[in-house]
């Protein structure tokens, strides 16, 4: 495109290129604009500074500024010679500079150059593009295949005959979800809860009770209230997965990739742990409860409560809500359970979209 407000210089340049290129013409900078950001938008701009109403810098501070048109190159055809305003259009981001009276053989040389880096320019963007969707799609499937791997882990302990049933994991997936996401808002947690581990949390929480696949039978599917020592022994449950968990990824020589189970050997082995120290297996306090395990104390906590248990009948969701409350500093971090309060329609919603049959009383109560 050569724009410039004086028709015989327009018609000049025109001459000098149309037998090799198809050449778009303008007189004034606002028509440039929307040429430019018409369909296909030029390759290559042969632009003239000094124009009435928008001159010839105007109009490329606004082909740079928009993501649209701030690739295509522009080449200042100009009178103005000085070193001044040359340095001037170089910063503004003009890729050449040709002076007026314009030579014919210059000009295409220029432009030649010019519209053959555009070329090579494009076709990079184009093979970056590609690349880039490439890669997206082998992480897609390569994180698909992790989140496969942790269901299959986690059904082998449903598989054991103790499955809470239903819709247990995406709910509790969802809580962590919802609780960390408020809690990266939050000035305590905002550094830590990026996206991505946000994400890793997520999908580990299936892993959270893969360690009953190494409680007897007689315990883990007994219909009656355990006795004290068989609770001690249904307690090393958190133990034996996070060891489970830990013992892939210590003697897998490529130790990186397997980084994702992490958050899983976390979860597994301190959810039951109690922010005041009282929990298990390992008795820790506070913020030496790995946070990924403190979202899952709570989020599998309060779905336990409204999901009942063979022991214990299904609370509704007022009396899990009180629960919840209650345990604010001694079972779970406090300000876990202040993002719950700021979550509770986003609790509410979770319970209705995936509710069991077991919970018709408590949506009821509700």
């Amino acid at each position: 495109m050569v724009v410039d407000d004086t028709p015989e210089n327009l018609a000049l340049i025109c001459n000098f290129l149309i037998d090799e290129y198809k050449v778009l013409l303008s007189s004034s900078g606002v028509r440039a604009l929307e040429i430019a950001h018409s369909y296909p938008k030029p390759d290559l701009i042969l632009l003239d500074v000094l124009m009435p109403d928008m001159d010839g810098y105007a109009v490329l501070k606004q082909l740079k500024a928009d993501r649209r048109t701030s690739d295509i190159p522009v080449i200042f055809v100009t009178a103005m010679a000085g070193e001044k305003e040359e340095f001037c259009g170089l910063s503004l981001g003009v890729v050449d500079y040709i002076t007026k009276p314009v030579h014919p053989a210059i000009l295409k040389v220029r432009v030649k150059n010019h519209l053959q880096w555009k070329l090579s320019q494009d076709m990079l963007s184009q093979q970056n593009l590609w690349l880039q969707q490439e890669v997206q799609q082998r992480v897609t499937a390569y994180q698909k295949a992790q989140d496969v791997t942790m269901r299959v882990l986690a059904s082998l302990a449903d598989a054991r005959g103790d499955n809470e049933g239903g819709h247990h994991i995406s709910r509790t997936q969802a809580f962590v979800r919802i609780l960390a996401e408020d809690l990266a808002k939050q000035p305590r947690d905002a550094s830590l809860l990026t996206p991505d581990v946000i994400e890793a949390y997520v999908r580990a929480v299936p892993l959270h009770d893969i360690g009953k696949v190494g409680i007897p039978d007689e315990i883990l599917l007994k219909p009656s209230k355990l006795t004290p020592d068989e609770c001690e022994i249904m307690k090393t449950h958190a133990q034996l997965g996070a060891e489970a968990l830990w013992r892939v990824v210590r003697d897998d020589p490529d130790q990186d990739s397997l980084a994702f189970l992490q958050p899983g050997i976390d979860i597994a082995w301190h959810h039951h742990e109690r922010w005041d120290g009282t929990g298990y297996p390992s008795g820790l306090r506070g913020e030496a409860i790995p946070l990924s395990a403190r979202l899952m104390a709570l989020a599998d906590a309060f779905d336990s409560l409204m999901s009942g248990s063979k022991y214990k009948p299904a609370l509704s969701f007022e009396e899990t809500d009180r629960v919840i409350l209650e345990g604010r500093g001694t079972h779970f971090d406090p300000e876990i359970v202040d993002a719950y309060c700021r979550q509770r329609p986003a609790f509410r919603a979770v319970v209705s979209q995936l509710a069991d049959p077991a919970w018709t009383q408590g949506l009821q109560a509700a």
